[in-house]
């Protein structure tokens, strides 16, 4: 038989072994016994076992103790303690520590194949969950990084190589890339994964809160500071930390993180214990940080610290093939979060999202699908309103009139943009338009023959 759950089972009684084994044998189970404590955990170090039946009185080993050390060895495990009538007091107390059950002496066969058939049942459910959260959590991981393109691929490439490791990571990209969902690809994927992931913005939170926010602080360290608190590095203790817009941490905070890089150890704001902290960091920002050491802003052996590896997410004007994929799934997630029909986007509608530049990248893109959705009559969306723009660059055309260019606007398309828009105030007429841009008519008949291309 294939997948037949492996039973250990433990007393030091052989015949009740013998008889229980035949029976358990019967329904088609394979059963492994022992007859002491040091035998059951020699079995389990080498057996796949499912379910585990031990006397509570043992030889060598009190149950209670095998029981925690089965829970160890082989946490996936159910365990069932067999006892006599005397000892239902500490059967209960098994059952506190995560046994499943307990039955009584004599064994009666219908009652021990019921109580094996019902802890082999939550077994089998409870290893289900844990392969489905171990499916969710791969989708949640590289797989949340939308796109196809080769510079997508390289990025889901790096996070699968280096997220079992403990290493320091810089998530580098412009705002909307998806620093975040790479932090939480690499949480997810890492043998940390069920342990805590804490994240903070160090451009959210005024300066003088961050210390305390990082590593706490003691009762009375500051007016307010009613009670200690733990703070982020606590708090995230054998998992991961993730500091957002790290560029932004001022000089004596920079130093005060090198410290707890290098040693291990930290202090809370007002306090004089050391406190030592396992947390594997993340780190991301937008901002160029070799720029900002070379400007004495940001350490350079904190640049070091923190940039053991280096995730660069591309722009989405770079990735431009990944656009109707992306513009498909979130198509699809607020067509069903909003209860509306709408299942396609027109290739007229798709080529604005192609020609668009995506100053927002990816987070622009998902608005502006959400807009559309929500303005939908349809199952069809036939156009894009794009809007405008916070920080976008104004040039001026020659009557005073503004023409939007998105940061990021490389200088040649900057510059045909304005001149197409001039050539349209000037009605078609590309010598006066020369002539309003300062530019000669050669020129402009050269290289903007064709305003429409």
């Amino acid at each position: 038989m294939t997948n037949v759950p492996n039973i250990l089972l433990v007393d030091d009684d052989e015949r009740l072994r013998r008889a229980a084994g035949k029976v358990l044998a019967a329904e088609g189970y394979h059963v492994v016994s022992a007859a002491t404590g040091r035998e059951a955990l020699e079995q389990l170090k080498q057996t796949a076992v499912a379910l585990v039946i031990s006397d509570l009185r043992l030889p060598d080993l009190d149950g209670i103790a095998l029981l925690k050390q089965a829970r160890e060895l082989r946490p996936e495990a159910e365990v069932v303690m067999i006892t006599g009538h005397a000892s239902i007091e500490k059967a209960v107390e098994a059952m506190r520590l995560g046994a499943y059950d307990f039955i009584e002496k004599p064994l009666d066969s219908a009652a021990l194949l019921k109580t094996v058939a019902k802890a082999l049942e939550k077994q089998r459910l409870a290893s289900e969950n844990r392969l489905l959260r171990r499916q969710l959590q791969a989708q949640r991981g590289v797989e949340a990084l939308i796109g196809d393109s080769a510079p997508m691929q390289a990025v889901k490439q790096l996070i699968r190589q280096i997220a079992a490791t403990d290493v320091n990571v810089l998530i580098q990209g412009e705002s909307g890339t998806g620093k975040e969902i790479a932090a939480d690809a690499l949480h997810d994927l890492s043998r940390r994964r069920d342990r805590p992931f804490v994240k903070i913005s160090c451009a959210a939170i005024p300066e003088t809160l961050l210390e305390s926010e990082l590593f706490g602080h003691e009762r009375g360290a500051f007016t307010g500071a009613a009670a200690a608190r733990p703070g982020k590095f606590e708090l995230a203790d054998g998992g991961t930390l993730l500091l957002d817009e790290i560029a932004e941490m001022s000089p004596p905070l920079q130093a005060k993180l090198l410290r707890v890089l290098q040693d291990g150890t930290f202090q809370r704001l007002g306090g004089t214990k050391e406190i030592r902290g396992d947390v594997r960091l993340l780190c991301a920002t937008h901002a160029d940080i070799p720029r900002a050491v070379a400007a004495e802003k940001f350490r350079h052996d904190l640049y070091y610290r923190i940039n053991t590896v280096q995730i660069a997410l591309p722009p989405l004007r770079e990735r431009r093939e990944d656009i109707p994929l992306l513009a498909g799934h979130f198509l699809q997630i607020f067509a069903g979060a909003m209860h509306k029909e709408v299942r396609a986007i027109a290739p007229p509608a798709l080529d604005q999202l192609m020609a668009h530049t995506w100053p927002g990248n990816v987070r622009e893109l998902n608005h502006v699908l959400q807009r559309a959705v929500a303005l939908a009559d349809g199952d069809t969306i036939t156009s894009f309103a794009f809007a405008p723009v916070a920080g976008a660059a104004k040039m001026l055309s020659p009557n005073g009139a503004g023409v939007s260019i998105p940061i990021g606007t490389t200088v040649d398309a900057a510059t045909k943009r304005l001149v197409q828009a001039t050539i349209e105030h000037c009605a078609g007429n590309k010598l006066k338009a020369a002539r309003m841009l300062g530019i000669p008519p050669r020129t402009m008949y050269r290289h903007f023959s064709n305003p429409e291309e």
